[in-house]
């Protein structure tokens, strides 16, 4: 495979950056990092190169302190895409800027990572920096994508997997998939920042506006309304079923451990669809690390 070794950048060089993106992810990731210890190396810090990119472009849309304007973090975006782009073309200078960018470049380049994905997760960023009203399921599915499905695909390329575009489109169902219930998760919080992710047309057809949504104004309305969300993300995971056995054997266990953890977060949200106007709902450490040790005993299942 394609490395960096030999083409500018000194092996310490991409050993420290490998630890930096590891400590990120292990300070950082809630529900990926679980799944991402069951990973053989190098595929594990591959992996982990590419959470950190993830968590860095989204602390630059959402990083609203003082000085840290739309416009301020729509020009910083853009930096960030011409970094990346700079990197990916294997610019020696442009990777050596900051310690993300050396397992970064490595991972894109031992990985074959199509350079669109990137840009489209810089596009879902970008479309969080103006207050978002989601008038339709189309354009969530959109918004999914960029957010959610390209992280999926990217994975699978780091992964190996089979069934060329047919598993692409599975990656993305399943990205679709835990989008949707990240967007359940988080909705008094998203609320609370401006940003509405649940479908406009949709709410207005059930009677409901968002403020009797998240007072649970009309019980029956919002149970029926949050159920039907629930129902259309859980087509989503039956939709995506496939892709479980089209990755590489080595990588199943991280694919079962990250949709066990979301597919649980559904289920609570399930048995209590008020409980997402109250807080955000949250899977137990024990309840993570007994989906991870479930994971990796499948590994050497017969």
């Amino acid at each position: 495979m394609t490395t960096l070794i030999g083409s500018g950048i000194e092996r310490d060089r991409l050993v420290s950056s490998r630890q930096y993106c590891a400590g990120l992810t292990r300070r950082e990731a809630k529900n990926f990092y679980y799944g991402l210890k069951l990973l053989p190396e190098p595929k594990r810090s591959a992996m982990y190169a590419l959470y950190a990119y993830m968590r860095l472009v989204d602390d630059i849309a959402d990083d609203d302190g003082p000085g840290h304007t739309r416009q301020q973090r729509l020009a910083d975006l853009q930096a960030w895409r011409r970094q990346t782009a700079a990197v990916l073309g294997g610019d020696v200078d442009a990777i050596k800027r900051h310690p993300l960018w050396p397992a970064f470049a490595d991972m894109a380049a031992q990985y074959h990572v199509p350079e669109r994905l990137f840009d489209d997760m810089i596009d879902g960023q970008r479309q969080d920096l103006d207050p978002v009203v989601v008038r339709s399921f189309e354009q969530l599915h959109t918004y999914c994508y960029r957010v959610a499905s390209v992280v999926g695909l990217a994975s699978i390329y780091v992964w190996g997997f089979t069934g060329g575009k047919g598993t692409e489109e599975l990656a993305i169902k399943r990205g679709i998939a835990f989008q949707l219930t990240n967007i359940l998760r988080d909705l008094k919080e998203d609320a609370g920042r401006g940003r509405v992710y649940v479908p406009a047309d949709e709410l207005k057809a059930a009677g409901l506006t968002l403020e009797e949504l998240l007072a649970w104004r009309v019980p029956e309305k919002c149970d029926a309304f949050i159920r039907g969300q629930l129902e259309r993300a859980e087509k989503y995971y039956a939709d995506s079923a496939e892709l479980d056995e089209r990755v590489s054997v080595d990588s199943r266990p991280t694919l079962n451990a990250m949709t066990a953890i979301y597919h649980g977060l559904l289920e609570k949200i399930s048995a209590d669809p008020r409980r997402i106007t109250r807080h955000r709902v949250a899977l137990s450490l024990p309840a993570k690390m007994l989906i991870g040790w479930r994971a990796l005993r499948s590994r050497s299942a017969p």
